[in-house]
């Protein structure tokens, strides 16, 4: 069967990778010169299934007023004249209660463990170079308040059978050495050892090639115009490079998924959620993290990534726009240069901004459509690299017909009751 995946970021890739090993003809097309261009070329590193926990929990609104008015704000809120944005919005304060925290934190730890777990066997079968290390992530608390607020977080961990370790000041310091260094900085932690770190550019471009030689097909420098639709079917997608067709269908284009996909009638509330991050070489082993440490206070995530460290955050809601004003790099700046003052080289940062695709529940959307060739892989927001191979491995069954390893249940665009469009003959949409 043909198969062709929209989008060559890390879902595109991996699912590449799940249907050419399950036998299908499979290419793959991207406006980009080359894989993982975009979301998935410097973000914060992590590959953390404990951490999975949707950004709607009970408290967020009032904690996001705070958040917009501290000074190094890790949540900025910019006005536009999109109506997406705001019915986006509505819809994930509609999950900011307890009930649907429960049911969305364990529909993205059930994809993100099986994930990690897809992950492993992938390594196992290829030999991938990506700075990969396996230390887990600790979250760090600089208040009391932190470390109780986080006893709801442990209850749910503990509900989805996941490993953790609670621990004070010196538990931090016993698993991150460079922290004695700041020992008033911060007073306990919550340990995920579960968690991996890596460089999620490296990964896909080497999963890219492997790819490649397994007989995927890239098309890149190619631009997506539009679907060619007739009836419940989906004919072929229209380029630059002209009419491409396939049998099935994988849109797995990130953020820009949802205007994809609203030209043929299919509202898939995704919506951008921009963020930034430096890059900066190691200048002394002992003053630098070992793994990721995440910022409670500042929503900032710290990674080691051998002879660099990346260090990303902030949520900024603003639509399309990767403008990179000079104040942002001041919110990630500060988190590293005072949890691990000397540890890198800030003056040789490397700057860079990104679109997260975030769904309101926090959870990916998964599955087929209303056309029955049509399927979707997007909307991974912080977690595109935690749930990457899994939700690759879940597509890759679904499409090929089989039952996949996991529950389907609340994975599909379906949950959001998305009405169906009228159907039209054949036309070209976008």
């Amino acid at each position: 069967m043909r198969v062709m995946i929209l989008g060559s970021g890390v879902i595109g890739v991996t699912s590449a990778w799940y249907l050419a090993k399950a036998g299908h003809e499979v290419t793959v097309v991207d406006r980009q010169p080359e894989a993982a261009l975009e979301t998935s070329f410097a973000n914060a590193g992590q590959v953390s299934p404990g951490y999975s926990a949707p950004w709607a929990a009970p408290g967020v609104p009032l904690k996001a007023i705070k958040w917009m008015m501290q000074d190094l704000a890790p949540l900025r809120l910019g006005l536009t004249a999109d109506p997406r944005m705001y019915s986006w919005l509505f819809k994930m304060l509609m999950n900011c209660n307890e009930k649907s925290y429960r049911i969305n934190k364990a529909r993205m730890v059930r994809v993100a463990e099986y994930s990690r777990d897809c992950l492993k066997n992938l390594r196992d079968e290829l030999s991938l170079d990506y700075d990969h290390r396996t230390q887990g992530t600790l979250q760090l608390f600089r208040t009391q308040k932190q470390v109780d607020a986080s006893l709801s977080d442990i209850a749910i961990l503990e509900e989805c059978g996941v490993n953790y370790q609670a621990l004070d000041r010196q538990g931090c310091i016993n698993v991150e050495p460079g922290l004695r260094h700041v020992q008033s900085k911060y007073v306990g932690g919550l340990r995920l050892p579960g968690d991996e770190t890596g460089d999620c550019f490296k990964f896909t471009q080497a999963l890219a090639k492997a790819c490649e030689a397994a007989g995927v097909v890239f098309k890149y420098d190619t631009e997506i115009d539009g679907l060619l639709t007739t009836g419940d079917s989906i004919d072929g997608v229209r380029t630059s490079e002209g009419l491409l067709t396939a049998d099935r269908y994988l849109v797995a284009m990130g953020s820009y998924s949802p205007l994809l996909l609203k030209t043929i009638g299919i509202n898939a509330p995704i919506y951008p959620v921009k963020g930034y991050s430096i890059t900066i070489p190691l200048v002394d082993e002992d003053k630098a993290p070992q793994s990721t440490v995440m910022d409670e206070t500042f929503k900032i995530a710290i990674t080691r990534l051998n002879d660099r460290i990346r260090v990303g955050g902030t949520a900024e809601i603003c639509g399309y726009n990767l403008k990179m004003p000079p104040d942002r790099q001041r919110n990630v700046n500060h988190s590293v240069g005072d949890l691990f003052p000397g540890g890198g080289d800030l003056s040789n940062a490397t700057f860079w901004t990104g679109l997260r695709p975030m769904t309101p529940d926090g959870t990916p959307i998964l599955g087929g459509s209303k056309y029955r060739n049509l399927f979707i892989n997007s909307g991974h927001g912080t977690l595109g690299w935690t749930m990457s191979t899994g939700s690759a491995k879940y597509i890759a069954d679904v499409i090929s017909g089989h039952k996949p390893e996991i529950s389907s249940e609340g994975l599909g665009i379906e949950r959001y009751g998305s009405a169906r469009a009228p159907r039209l003959k054949a036309q070209y949409a976008g």
